[in-house]
């Protein structure tokens, strides 16, 4: 599967934002709202996911 650049940009956007919104504050499932608020198919809001837990992962490893 390839994504065209606005794609990916809205994947990059979406994971920003789910990194920058704790889960536990969010009042329904991650994936529903990620295809409803940033408008991306069940792949791309997975993919969302890992650029989140990518961008967490950074946070936490900087001392």
């Amino acid at each position: 599967m390839t994504l065209d650049h606005s794609h990916s940009e809205a994947i990059d956007l979406a994971g920003t934002w789910l990194a920058q919104n704790p889960r536990d504050r969010l009042a329904e499932p991650v994936i529903p709202l990620l295809r409803q608020r940033f408008g991306l198919s069940l792949a791309e809001s997975v993919e969302a996911c890992r650029v989140a837990a990518k961008i967490r992962e950074a946070a936490d490893a900087k001392p």
